[in-house]
């Protein structure tokens, strides 16, 4: 398993390979913080965070969104031009083989474990249907406990 997520103090990113030891030390501001590590032997999926020990996580597929958008943009801006310019057939082709496409890397690429407080990627773990899709509802919740928070120290 890799993890992936922000240094709590100064905001650097981190990286931890494989998380062996449960004592975790920011390259940068030197912070000190204890990981809650699970049990990955029993091939049951994680229960919490390893960074900050939340239990709310959520799935997604580990794909960039920019990449995706990207190719969405340019399928249906030359759809647009080559209708303009009366070629239906090769405007269609570009249409249909982008959502082919899609739904092929959709199948492809793995999922990626997100914590909803702190933003820790978990890679590399089995894939699971256990965890829930993203939810705008408790992603808000942590947002507003995020920026509650941001305003106290500003005080």
């Amino acid at each position: 398993m890799k993890v992936r997520f922000a240094c709590p103090s100064c905001e650097a990113p981190q990286n931890i390979a494989d998380p062996a030891t449960p004592e975790w030390h920011c390259a940068a501001c030197g912070q000190a913080r204890s990981l809650t590590l699970p049990d990955l032997t029993t091939g049951k999926p994680i229960e919490h965070c390893v960074a900050c020990g939340n239990n709310q996580l959520y799935r997604q597929k580990n794909f960039p969104q920019w990449l995706g958008v990207a190719i969405l943009g340019v399928a249906c801006a030359s759809f647009f031009i080559l209708q303009g310019l009366y070629r239906p057939r090769p405007a269609w082709v570009i249409l249909i083989g982008s959502a082919l496409f899609d739904g092929i890397m959709y199948l492809l690429v793995g999922d990626v474990i997100v914590c909803y407080r702190c933003q820790a990627k978990h890679y590399g773990l089995p894939r699971s249907k256990s965890y829930d899709p993203f939810e705008l509802a408790i992603a808000e919740k942590y947002r507003q406990e995020r920026l509650r928070r941001e305003l106290a120290l500003k005080k």
